[in-house]
């Protein structure tokens, strides 16, 4: 996707958020146990901030996050969203800034992340309302692809050291599972080392698709099981389900 339509949907999904969660900041978020939307609203707020930070300071800023218990959560939300729009307005998406994704340190990784992590929270708010919109077709494709690239492949390799992670990939069976939207297609082969993510197009002892904006919310753990199409092996799709699970945690 261009960086203009990156800046795009974050600015119309991070203006939904918001409309949505006026008047609403006590009712529970039924995606964040144990969260109500005020709190989404915050947590938002203050991964904006610490992005913002990132970019400034070159790192991850120490003692993180600060005390903002005294600002009313959505003045804090609108203040981190111009702070965050500001930063990225000052820079180029090549500029190079510290990110947790080692293969990525420019501005650019930041963009994609934060329009994909507003994307997902509109919709942990809207669940909270009752009403959930899709996620544009463009944004969940390219969404699908940094979750099972970046969260899953890149994830489960760089923390097949953690017991959790170890312990899941332990269950591997060399089968690999295809997920697919339209056109677009990966083969997920998980084992004892991570996921191997490639481009579709090899043998699957399982498929999971759908459209862009349900596969993506699926994978997030945002849909339930009938919002995607399944095939082959239930017990290896729930295997996919546990495992995004953790790569999303």
């Amino acid at each position: 996707m261009e960086t203009s339509r990156f800046r795009e949907c974050l600015a119309a999904d991070a203006a939904r958020l918001r409309a949505v969660a006026a008047g609403r900041l006590d009712a529970a978020v039924p995606s964040c146990p144990g969260w109500t939307v005020q709190d989404l609203v915050r947590h938002v707020a203050q991964v904006y901030l610490h992005k913002v930070r990132c970019m400034e300071l070159g790192r991850a800023p120490e003692d993180w996050p600060p005390d903002h218990s005294r600002v009313e959560p959505l003045a804090l939300f609108d203040g981190a969203l111009a702070e965050l729009t500001a930063a990225f307005d000052a820079r180029s998406t090549t500029d190079p800034t510290f990110t947790w994704y080692g293969p990525d340190q420019t501005v650019g990784f930041w963009l994609r992340r934060m329009a994909q992590e507003t994307a997902v929270h509109r919709v942990d708010a809207e669940l909270a309302a009752g009403a959930v919109t899709p996620v544009a077709d463009d944004l969940a494709l390219d969404g699908i692809d940094e979750v099972l690239r970046i969260f899953l492949g890149w994830g489960t390799r760089e923390y097949v050291h953690v017991p959790e992670v170890a312990a899941l990939l332990a269950e591997a069976d060399g089968r690999a599972v295809e997920v697919r939207s339209g056109a677009v297609s990966f083969l997920l082969r998980p084992g004892p080392d991570g996921v191997a993510v490639s481009d579709g197009g090899g043998s699957a002892a399982a498929t999971v698709s759908g459209d862009p904006s349900p596969l993506l919310l699926w994978l997030w753990n945002r849909a339930d099981a009938d919002a995607v199409r399944t095939a082959g092996d239930p017990a290896l799709v729930g295997y996919l389900r546990r495992l995004m699970a953790d790569a999303t945690e």
